[in-house]
């Protein structure tokens, strides 16, 4: 799925093939054969696609074959930079609208069956099509095409490998994570998929009951998104083997990277997982545009290996790949418990009474904006620790670090809360703090509750996002928490208050994922 950046790099790619600048839309006239068709898809709801062939292609010659389904609010134009680079390597590559989007037929369904059954359907026409070898199939795509890819990896035992940008494998973690609404992000994907494409009554129902908070249909949402999501299927996958590369951004705020970082563990087969700086979809971006691009280049020698069975190292390589939020390089781990396998504890002593409804001005930014600035900028969200109102933030700051503190994987929270009323919620916010008192966002994740007894404390654990980020020397770390963030939907009544406390018996602390030299 994709949200804001999906339509300007829709609209950068429309015009760009209108006006003859996009690289791709020469594609024929550089070697590689360019066609669009129809595709009959579930139930015969065509959909509108392109075929790019190596050059000289006459079937004699049986060719590797990937199909890349669209991203969310994406026209079938999406991919034909990289569809053209991948056919003049030697691969046969289909790329098509989703349904419900753009030309193509029927109504958006989300990742559901339709799409599923879409996705082997088009394999079904390569087949019998092009000149695509049936043992060499390939699925690839960004955010809602990563998506369908690894669901369709596991109900078709045909594809061999997968590479799912910026994606999902559990859609419930992704945009309710901690209990809570992610906000901007359902409602930007709601608003282009109204703008670009036919959302179906499900679909409808879905994010109207999603948006309100209707509680009585919480249920019916998990169990929907549920259906959705790759990992409920991981069984399958693991049976299947298809060879899966799985790559995200740091500050993704649609799909946040722990849920990937999850899903890699619990997969039994070939696999890789990257991490870069960046929003959603904003680190494969400039590859659409046919540009330079580290994802779209560790894409390709991902299927040269599997598809093509070239010895390029990929097998050999540490299979976890990250890029911190600085401009230091790539750091290569054997998996991903390996990743900030040394935690230091930051002690939270003092309680601290905070009242709800008001913003204190610590947030996560805006979505897709605040992450896109920090990949190239290394300019995260800010807040002035020290002016923080501290009737609406609880602040805890830990000494100054005399060497710099390298933050690598998943800090967890673990405190006491006692609440005025039975639901709430509030987010956390972990710091990199400088002298004068300015704190550069690290990482942040709400949490919500419901059904608890006023005045009686429980505890929470909570996982905030994964990040990689390097905390200079002379710096503290700071835990804020408060109760609004306009990332979030937020379940506080008026006048509600949350306090948040350490017991001599249940001490509450911050984990902090650190990289030893």
């Amino acid at each position: 799925m994709r949200t804001a950046l999906s339509l300007a790099v829709s609209a950068a790619l429309v015009a760009g093939t209108a006006l003859g600048l996009a690289p791709a839309a020469q594609a024929a006239d550089q070697g590689a054969t360019l066609r669009f068709v129809d595709i009959a898809g579930e139930g015969g709801t065509v959909l509108k696609a392109n075929v790019a062939t190596p050059a000289g292609a006459d079937g004699s010659v049986r060719y590797p074959v990937i199909v890349l389904p669209t991203s969310w609010g994406m026209p079938q134009i999406e991919y034909l930079a990289q569809a053209k680079k991948l056919a003049d390597s030697g691969y046969v590559v289909v790329g098509y609208n989703s349904r419900g989007f753009w030309q193509s037929g029927g109504e958006i369904e989300t990742a559901g069956p339709k799409d599923v059954a879409d996705a082997s359907l088009v394999i079904d026409w390569a087949l019998a099509n092009t000149p695509a070898d049936p043992a060499k199939v390939g699925m690839a795509g960004v955010s809602y095409g990563a998506g369908i890819s690894l669901l369709a990896a596991a109900h078709d035992k045909r594809i061999r490998a997968v590479a799912a940008l910026s994606g999902w494998a559990d859609l419930i973690d992704s945009i309710y994570s901690g209990r809570t609404q992610h906000l901007q992000a359902a409602a930007l994907l709601g608003g282009a998929g109204y703008l670009t494409g036919r959302p179906g009554p499900e679909l409808r129902q879905i994010l109207g009951d999603f948006l309100s908070s209707n509680l009585e249909k919480e249920d019916e949402m998990i169990a929907w998104g549920r259906k959705r999501s790759a990992v409920t299927y991981v069984d399958a996958l693991n049976a299947n083997r298809p060879a899966i590369m799985l790559g995200n951004a740091w500050g993704d705020t649609v799909f946040p990277p722990n849920q990937f970082a999850s899903f890699y563990e619990k997969l039994n087969l070939p696999k890789r997982l990257e991490f870069r700086p960046g929003d959603h979809a904003t680190a494969e971006a400039t590859g659409l545009l046919g540009l330079p691009n580290d994802t779209w280049t560790s894409t390709q020698r991902w299927f040269d290996h599997h598809l093509k069975g070239a010895d390029n190292g990929v097998d050999r390589e540490q299979p976890v790949r990250l890029k911190p939020r600085s401009a230091a390089g790539y750091e290569g781990y054997a998996d991903w418990k390996s990743v900030g396998a040394d935690r230091r504890k930051f002690m939270l002593g003092d309680s601290e009474h905070v009242w709800a409804n008001v913003d204190s001005g610590a947030n996560g930014g805006v979505v897709m904006l605040s992450n896109l600035l920090d990949q190239f900028l290394q300019a995260p969200p800010v807040a002035s620790i020290p002016l923080l109102p501290r009737s609406f933030a609880g602040v805890w700051q830990s000494e100054r670090h005399d060497a710099p503190q390298r933050v690598r994987g998943t800090a967890r929270l673990h405190t006491t809360v006692t609440p005025t009323a039975s639901s709430g919620t509030f987010v956390a916010y972990l710091y990199d703090v400088g002298p004068l008192g300015l704190g550069k966002l690290i990482s942040n994740a709400p949490y919500t509750f419901h059904g608890k007894v006023p005045g009686k404390p429980f505890a929470v654990d909570l996982e905030l996002f994964s990040t990689a980020y390097d905390v200079p020397a002379g710096h503290r770390l700071a835990l804020v928490v408060d109760t609004v963030d306009p990332l979030y939907i937020e379940h506080n009544p008026t006048g509600a208050q949350l306090t948040f406390s350490s017991p001599a018996a249940d001490p509450s602390y911050v984990s902090v994922p650190l990289r030893e030299e």
